[in-house]
């Protein structure tokens, strides 16, 4: 497929540096290209996997390596519209991702699930639902949780099943990509700033099912305008789930119940307070999800049922922390957009001072300031956006703000505020960028600054 074709690996990170390996399994002749200014050739040359030959090149690439490329595969930070991508299209090169490439090598069935908020969630969960199924040796957790694609395909075989967190910046460079059982968990605005306009955001999330046919399955939110609207014009066969209102096909919540109605037969699955482990309506969806996915692979109902009664929450997603002189503290760093933010609002039972704030990825907080209802006692802002969210938090009436200059400033100001009986949460509604490497390095050092104070 690509053995003795000049393939060019764009970005050296986890990805890049899996696509890399891949692609010299495959016999290909490589070029690993990253136009970073903080990264030495020497560095990049280090990148490179053991046993992998490749020409490497830092900040631009020559014009005759450029005119030799037969495919470039883009990590998903590098924009399909960079300067570098539009001459590759123009000079007729063929440009996928690094899933695509994963899938190209795929021996197993694939399970792959997408949407701007719950997907790590209920991608984890379907994993752990799968490994109880067949053995965990036989299950991959990949894409944007986990090992790269690329990095585990090798392993694949008949009898192995990949499950995939599947983003939006991923979905743009597909072309074949065709999972047995999708899902698109929610549409919300989000990445604006890389995808320019909603209809364009919207259409790389609809692209996980565009190769789908009739014979797979596509689970997809009834509540969400966007994925119901998609549900007319899907390939696949569509499995609804809904958290408002019962449905006549499909997974539904009925008072505390999950429940699944099918050919006229309603069946009550597990109690959201009993069974579950995790807290929220944002869960409630994302386990319904999971159960339908779950399902589509052909998983016995039991094992499902029996996994989903001891899944915990995952790490930074209204993660419990722990209770500080009768302050409980959640870390929700995952909540990197309004969206996500505000499930982790609903998702609290006491008084909370919030911290928010952070990199602006152009996103509109109105709809999450709303969603205070009384319940926010203090909102603690830092971050690029800290202005923006402080005037629409204003215009909203809102006036209990706090700014920090820093991150250990807002922390030791949520600690001063917060009384007995209050709860502190992380769910900052933006990108950590600027602050942060990511948002899980300022999720764990919330828990290590909470799990550093007195009892």
């Amino acid at each position: 497929m690509f053995e003795g074709r000049k393939c060019l690996v764009v970005g050296s990170g986890v990805s890049g540096q899996g696509a890399v390996s891949l692609l010299g399994r495959m016999g290909a002749e490589i070029v690993l290209f990253d136009g970073g200014d903080g990264i030495a050739l020497e560095e990049l040359e280090g990148r490179v996997p053991s046993g992998v030959r490749a020409r490497c090149f830092v900040g631009q690439l020559p014009e005759e390596v450029l005119g030799q490329i037969d495919v470039a595969v883009l990590s998903p930070g590098v924009p399909v519209d960079s300067p570098l991508v539009t001459e590759l299209v123009r000079r007729g090169v063929r440009v996928i991702g690094e899933i695509e490439l994963g899938f190209l090598a795929e021996r197993g069935r694939v399970a792959a699930v997408t949407g701007t908020n719950g997907k790590t969630t209920t991608t984890t969960l379907v994993g752990e639902i799968m490994k109880a199924h067949l053995g965990r040796d036989r299950v991959f957790v990949v894409g944007n949780i986990g090992d790269p694609y690329t990095m585990e395909v090798a392993k694949s075989g008949p009898d192995t099943v990949t499950v995939g967190e599947i983003s939006s910046f991923q979905l743009e460079t597909v072309e074949s990509f065709r999972p047995g059982v999708s899902a698109i968990l929610n549409i919300t605005p989000d990445h604006l700033n890389r995808h320019h306009t909603m209809e364009a955001y919207v259409e790389a999330k609809e692209r996980i099912a565009r190769r789908q046919g009739p014979e797979d399955i596509c689970v997809l939110n009834y509540e969400n305008a966007y994925t119901r609207d998609f549900g007319g014009r899907c390939p696949a066969r569509v499995v609804y789930f809904s958290s408002a209102r019962e449905l006549a096909e499909g997974y539904f919540l009925r008072g505390e119940e999950i429940c699944l109605a099918r050919d006229g037969q309603v069946t009550a699955l597990l109690n959201i307070h009993r069974d579950m482990r995790l807290v929220g309506m944002c869960n409630v969806e994302n386990v319904m999800a999971a159960i339908a996915i779950a399902t589509g692979m052909g998983v016995p109902m039991d094992t499902i049922l029996g996994t989903v009664r001891e899944f915990r929450a995952v790490e930074h997603r209204i993660e419990y922390v722990a209770t500080k002189k009768g302050v409980d503290y959640y870390n929700d760093s995952k909540g990197t957009n309004p969206d996500a933010a505000i499930q982790g609002i609903r998702a609290m039972s006491r008084p909370t001072v919030l911290i928010g704030g952070g990199y602006d990825k152009e996103s509109e907080f109105d709809e999450w300031i709303e969603s205070f209802d009384g319940k926010v006692e203090w909102l603690v802002l830092i971050g690029q956006t800290r202005e923006k969210i402080a005037r629409c938090a204003r215009e909203h009436g809102f006036e209990r703000i706090r700014m920090a200059d820093s991150y250990e400033e807002c922390l030791r100001l949520c600690t001063q505020l917060a009384r007995p009986g209050d709860a502190v949460l992380l769910s900052p509604a933006c990108a950590s960028w600027g602050m942060f490497p990511n948002y899980e390095t300022r999720g764990r050092i919330f828990k290590e600054y909470v799990n550093g104070l007195e009892e």
